[in-house]
This record gives C-alpha cells, structure tokens and sequence, in this order.
C-alpha cells in the first residue's frame, strides 16, 4: 500500500476503519493478559498504526504509557485533540514525535522508525496490534512482522485479525488466517487463540467473517 492512499484515506474521512467505541475484544482480554504479560502500573504498550484509534483513550485509562506509530499526521493531531492533549513535537529521525502525558506517537513511515528512536520514550512492555498486520497485503506482511518485533525487543502481544475467503473481498482491512501467522511469528513467540467472534452482517455488509483475538507470548 503506498502512503497516498492512507494519505487520502484521512484528507477525505475515509475512516470507516475508526471504530466509535473501544473494540471489545481488547476489554474483554486485556485484563487477563495484563497479569500474564506482568504490565504494572506506568507500563508501556505499542500500538502501531494506531490512527486516532480509541483504543488509546482506553489504555490510558488502565494507567498504561501508550506509544504509537501512525503514518497521518492528520490522524496524530486529531487523536491529541480529542485527548485534550497539547503534545510537544519535535525531529526524530525520519519522523516527527508527538508527546504529552503519557503519550508518544512517532508520525512518518512505520519502517522508517528505529529501536533507537524507540529507545528514546523507553522500553516496550506489549504491544497492542488491531489495525495494523490487517492494513497491509500480504507482501507487507512479513517485514512489518520482523520490524515489530525488532522495535518492540518481542514484547507480548494482543492481536485482532480478520478472516474472510480473500478472493470475495479486496482489502484493506485483508484476511490474515492461524497458518500465516505462525510463519510470521511462531519461531519468536506462543501463539495461542483467545477468541474467534463473528463479525455482524459480514465484513462491509458483504462477506461472512471473522474478528479474531490472538495471545503472542513470549516463550
């Protein structure tokens, strides 16, 4: 995917993957994984291409630090207005910060970012991926997998993928099925599958499909 179709995605609020409300199956099983995962107060989750995603609000709320990576800056500046947020920007790299109270979301081309610019908010202690992994094609797919986990020194993981029959429905957002994922990921971490929740009237109203919610351990 080329960054002038998000780009023109957000310029004309074609964000009909921005959910109205925290996505249910991150307040169903982040509890549980939070004693598993070991995330104490303060700890930091890693939300890549988080757009202004209200899952942010959310995860702030638990008492976490949120850092994300999102490549709209229309979409950065929204998500900190609608937080009541006035953040400091500055160069980082590549890429723009944007930080304030908690918050650091590091704005250009995800694979642009560096674990040292990472370094630079602090170590990732999970990551929260809903949006991102089911953004890009298939040939996206294994080096955004090596960059997250480089970025994040494998930190744990919630994942929420779709599956649908791909040939019914062009993406975004794609199918992403258990095969894949255990080549993208298995050699690193556990998988193990918390929730399989079918998606009402189909993906976009059109094809039957899945949301389904994935535990990546650390092994």
């Amino acid at each position: 995917m080329h960054a002038s179709f998000w780009h023109q995605k957000w310029a004309q609020k074609e964000i009909g993957f921005h959910q109205s409300a925290v996505h249910p199956l991150l307040a169903a099983h982040w509890p549980r994984l939070r004693l598993e995962f070991g995330l104490a107060e303060g700890s930091r989750v890693l939300v890549p291409l988080c757009g202004k995603t209200l899952d942010i609000h959310w995860l702030l709320a638990q008492g976490h630090r949120v850092v994300g990576a999102e490549l709209s800056e229309q979409a950065v500046i929204e998500l900190f207005a609608e937080l009541g947020l006035t953040p400091a920007i500055r160069p980082q790299g590549a890429l723009r910060l944007y930080s304030a109270a908690g918050l650091d979301v590091f704005v250009g081309d995800f694979f642009a970012l560096t674990p040292e610019a990472m370094g630079t908010v602090g170590p990732v202690d999970a990551v929260y991926d809903r949006a991102a992994l089911v953004a890009l094609p298939e040939a996206m797919r294994r080096d955004y997998a090596a960059q997250l986990l480089a970025l994040s020194a494998q930190a744990p993981q919630l994942l929420i993928c779709f599956e649908y029959e791909q040939s019914l429905l062009a993406g975004p957002p794609f199918a992403v099925h258990e095969a894949e994922l255990r080549q993208l990921y298995g050699a690193t971490l556990n998988l193990e599958l918390l929730q399989r929740t079918e998606v009402p009237g189909g993906l976009k109203g059109r094809v039957p499909a899945a949301d389904v919610a994935w535990r990546l351990g650390r092994r």
